[in-house]
C-alpha cells in the first residue's frame, strides 16, 4: 500500500515537471523566435503556432502510450526498431529529404515534414527495455545476444553518422550504456566496449574536419570570435547578460540576430538572459527533479519491462538536457540536441510527449 501511494505521489510530481517544461517551451518559443520570425516571414507567431500544432498532436500521443498494451509494445520492440531505423535512412534519399543546416535529418512526404531520428529513441529504449527484460543479455550467451544488439547500433550508427547527425548517435550509445550498467552487465562487457568504442569516436571525429573544428572551438572559442567561436560566445554574452534576475521575459536582446539558432539549439541561453541566475538554477533543478521521480518510479515497478522502460525513458530525456545545457554554457563541443520540451520541434516534443505516457502506463499497470 505504502509503494502504491509513492508511486501515485512520484507519477504525479513527474508529470507537474513535464507539464511545466511544456509550457516554459511554450514561452520560451515565443519569446526566443517571435523577431526571427516577423523579420524572415513577417509572422511573428509562426513557430509558436507551430510548436502549439505539435502539443495538441503531443497530447494525443501521450493518450495513446498511456492506453497501449505494453505486452504489445515488447513483443513487437524489434520491429519498430527496424522499421524507425528504415525510415531514419529515408531522407537520405535526395526526393525524400528536407536538408536543413547542412544535415538530411527530416524527412519530406508530400509536405509533412519530420524527423524520424526522435521516433528512433523511442523504439530504441522499448527494445532494450525488451531484451533486457528477458535477461537474454546477462546470461552466461552474453557473447551470443549482445553481438547482434552490437550489429544493430552499428547499422544505426552509419545510418546517423551519414546523415550527418553524431550528437543522436552519441544520446543513443550512452542511453544504451547507462541501462546495460544499470541492469547489471558483467563489468568487463562494459568496459570492453567503453575501450573499443574510444579510439572508433577519436577516429569519427578526426576524419570529419567539422568535427575537429567543434573540439579546437569548444577549447578556444575566442580564437575565431567572427566563426567558429560566434556561435558559443554569443551563447556565453546571453548567458552572462542575466545577471541575478534575468532581463524580463520576451527582452532578450541577443535574439536579436545574435545568436544562431536561438529558439532550437540554443534556447537555453535565451532563458537564462531572460531569467537570470534564479531562473536558470530552478529550472536546472527541476530537470534533476526529473530525474530523481522517474528513476524512482522505475524501482518500485514490478514488472520488468515496465522497470526498464521507465529508466530508459528517464535516462535518455535526462541526457538530451545534460548535453544541451553543456553545450549552451561551453561545457561540451556543440551538438545538434535540442533541450527537451523546450526546443521549438514537434517531431521530438511528440515523441517525448509519447515516452511521458508510456511512464504513465507503467505506473497504472503495476501489478
Amino acid at each position: 500500500m505504502f509503494i502504491e501511494q509513492r508511486l501515485k505521489y512520484d507519477l504525479t510530481m513527474f508529470l507537474l515537471i513535464s507539464m511545466t517544461f511544456v509550457m516554459l517551451g511554450i514561452i520560451f518559443v515565443y519569446s526566443s523566435s517571435s523577431f526571427f520570425a516577423l523579420e524572415t516571414l513577417n509572422q511573428p507567431l509562426y513557430f509558436v503556432k507551430k510548436q502549439l500544432v505539435g502539443l495538441v498532436v503531443g497530447i494525443l500521443a501521450f493518450f495513446l502510450a498511456r492506453s497501449i498494451s505494453l505486452q504489445f509494445l515488447k513483443s513487437v520492440s524489434f520491429f519498430a526498431l527496424l522499421g524507425t531505423t528504415i525510415a531514419t535512412a529515408l531522407p537520405l534519399v535526395s526526393f525524400l529529404s528536407h536538408k536543413m543546416n547542412g544535415s538530411h535529418r527530416w524527412l519530406n512526404l508530400h509536405g509533412f515534414i519530420f524527423q524520424p531520428s526522435e521516433i528512433l529513441k523511442v523504439a530504441l529504449v522499448i527494445y532494450l527495455a525488451s531484451i533486457l527484460s528477458r535477461k537474454k543479455i546477462l546470461d552466461n550467451n552474453t557473447l551470443k545476444t549482445g553481438l547482434p544488439l552490437s550489429i544493430i547500433m552499428g547499422v544505426i550508427g552509419l545510418v546517423l553518422l551519414k546523415q550527418p547527425d553524431f550528437g543522436c548517435l552519441a544520446t543513443l550509445f550512452a542511453t544504451t550504456l547507462i541501462m546495460l550498467f544499470v541492469a547489471n552487465l558483467p563489468l568487463r562487457y562494459f568496459i570492453g566496449t567503453i575501450v573499443a568504442a574510444l579510439p572508433v569516436a577519436f577516429f569519427m571525429i578526426y576524419l570529419q574536419p567539422y568535427r575537429w573544428q567543434r573540439i579546437i572551438t569548444y577549447l578556444d572559442p575566442w580564437q575565431d570570435p567572427q566563426g567558429t567561436g560566434f556561435q558559443i560566445i554569443q551563447s556565453l554574452i546571453a548567458i552572462g547578460s542575466g545577471g541575478l534576475w534575468g532581463t524580463g521575459i520576451a527582452q532578450s536582446q541577443q535574439k536579436f540576430f545574435y545568436l544562431p539558432m536561438q529558439h532550437t539549439d540554443f534556447i537555453f541561453a535565451i532563458m537564462a538572459e531572460e531569467i537570470g541566475f534564479i531562473g536558470s538554477l530552478f529550472f536546472i533543478i527541476l530537470c534533476m527533479l526529473f530525474a530523481w521521480f522517474g528513476f524512482r518510479i522505475s524501482w518500485n515497478l514490478k514488472n520488468m519491462f515496465s522497470m526498464f522502460l521507465v529508466q530508459g525513458i528517464t535516462t535518455i530525456i535526462s541526457l538530451q538536457f545534460i548535453i544541451n545545457l553543456f553545450v549552451s554554457t561551453g561545457l561540451a563541443p556543440t551538438k545538434g540536441i535540442g533541450l527537451p520540451f523546450i526546443s521549438y520541434g514537434n517531431t521530438a516534443l511528440v515523441c517525448n510527449l509519447f515516452m511521458i505516457g508510456l511512464v504513465a502506463n507503467a505506473v497504472q499497470s503495476n501489478d
